[in-house]
């Protein structure tokens, strides 16, 4: 990659999970994000703007930096979270600049969505 645009940018986020299919299955259902399998312990994701990656046959832990994603519709994302087997840890809150909530994915990783 030389694009100067990308320098010192986040460029890829990676997830440990002990299971891709379920990983790959949570994130499409919820947020639509597409996937490029590399054999059956690795898949890409790509959110339209960032991507990344599952990591298979590892487990999550817990603390580490916060990823944050941005819906227009919190409550129907929250539902959509709690549908496909996630777990909201954190209740709708507001803070200077909007309203998100926190919520565990099936694989264990905590992650935040808000909106206006």
């Amino acid at each position: 990659m030389s694009q100067t645009e990308h320098d010192r940018r986040i460029d890829y986020l990676e997830f440990p999970v002990a299971d891709v299919a379920l990983a790959r299955r949570f994130y499409s259902s919820v947020f639509g994000w597409t996937f490029t399998d590399y054999g059956p312990s690795y898949s890409s994701f790509s959110d339209g703007r960032l991507s990344g990656g599952f990591r298979g046959g590892e487990t999550a832990s817990t603390g580490g930096p916060l990823v944050v994603i941005y819906a227009a519709d919190l409550e129907a994302v929250a539902s959509a979270v709690q549908a496909a087997g996630g777990h909201i840890t954190r209740p709708t809150f507001e803070f200077p600049g909007g309203r998100r909530f926190h919520f565990r994915d099936p694989c264990g990783h905590e992650l935040a969505v808000w909106s206006e």
